[in-house]
């Protein structure tokens, strides 16, 4: 299977550059099968079963971008609105955390790449107020990287991070995006980016789903590159995903055990959601269990699905993982099919945009 085969043209204007003012007031394309329908994530309750069981990926996007300075450079005003910053002029830097290792060390993306080099020391913020070496480096130039300086490492991350927001969105993050590249559900802190799907909901929508009695429970995966890693090989078989971690309670278990026993549909909101189920399910012969691990399931047309029925989810990139795996759901023809409506019909895409429910 070629990795083209998932391709689909896209006008640049049709990228979503900012969320609406409403979360709800997003479009839904509804497919069922090969039929699609357009209608508004408001009727998003109205399209679930009484007995389905609604599962969330609760992960909460922490401000993993950092821009700082390499070793031996007098500390500016390190800021994305700073022009030495964003043209890494003078030995500037960004990096941005996509794994925590273990405590004070952390995988990474950084630019200018080919610059920093094994041993190098970095230093974050106007006043460095986190220091780092790097420690590793990886195949695609990825670096490893150990913070030197770990006393309330969070709430200096909170002080001088920024959002990361996707790369096809063409504008420096804001105020504004620390709370809306968020779900109002979001409790786990640990991902890189948001798990997008869940940005449409609202309190009101939430209460109406519950209203019906529709059961839900929460799962963590923590995005980071095994989420959004570009595609690089032709062939789909030879793409291998970076792991995330990701948890299962006791209760979201026994609640996934549950429906399953009595032949419910377990509907998840997001890829991340429906990679957390599918990978557990693989660890022990289909059944769900309560734990936490590292899940780097890759899934593409023909693979079995033994836990997620259906799935809310946002447009993908062209040639992305994230659209394999829809289709492996939906069917390629089916998704590919809703997409290029979607394209004609002019619905906003990617990470703030619109968003579609394959049943």
């Amino acid at each position: 299977m070629l990795v083209s085969d998932f391709h689909y043209d896209l006008p640049e204007e049709l990228i979503a550059q900012k969320p609406l003012p409403d979360r709800a007031a997003s479009r839904l394309l509804h497919l069922s099968g090969r039929s699609f329908a357009d209608r508004q994530f408001r009727d998003f309750p109205s399209l679930l079963r009484d007995s389905d069981l609604l599962v969330f990926n609760n992960t909460r996007v922490f401000p993993a971008r950092l821009f700082g300075r390499r070793a031996g450079l007098k500390s500016q005003p390190l800021s994305p609105h700073n022009p030495a910053s964003r043209n890494f002029l003078h030995g500037r830097i960004e990096v941005l955390l996509t794994r925590q290792i273990q405590d004070n060390e952390w995988e990474c993306l950084v630019r200018p790449g080919r610059k920093i080099g094994l041993g190098e020391h970095l230093f974050f913020g106007e006043h460095d107020e986190l220091q780092a070496e790097v420690v590793a480096r990886g195949e695609y130039g990825e670096r490893r990287i150990r913070f030197t300086q770990v006393n309330d490492f969070f709430t200096v991350i909170e002080e001088i991070g920024h959002i990361p927001l996707p790369p096809y969105i063409a504008r420096e993050d804001s105020a504004a995006d620390r709370d809306r590249y968020q779900t109002i559900y979001a409790r786990e802190r640990g991902s890189v980016a948001a798990p997008t799907a869940g940005l449409h909901f609202t309190p009101e929508i939430l209460n109406a789903i519950r209203e019906r009695g529709i059961e839900t429970a929460d799962v963590t995966l923590h995005v980071g590159l095994g989420t959004f890693q570009p595609v690089r090989v032709e062939k789909v078989e030879d793409h291998k995903l970076h792991s995330e971690r990701y948890s299962i309670s006791e209760e979201a278990a026994e609640k996934i055990r549950g429906a399953r026993s009595e032949s419910r549909r377990v509907v998840a909101v997001g890829t991340t959601t429906v990679r957390t189920l599918e990978y557990a399910a693989q660890q022990h012969d289909g059944e769900v269990r309560p734990g936490s691990g590292e899940a780097n399931l890759f899934i593409y047309p023909g693979f079995n699905f033994q836990v997620v029925q259906a799935l809310l989810t946002n447009f993908h990139l062209p040639q992305s993982t994230l659209l394999m795996l829809v289709c492996a759901l939906g069917g390629k023809d089916n998704v590919l099919g809703a997409y290029r409506h979607a394209v004609q019909e002019r619905y906003r895409f990617y990470s703030y945009g619109d968003c579609m429910f394959v049943e």
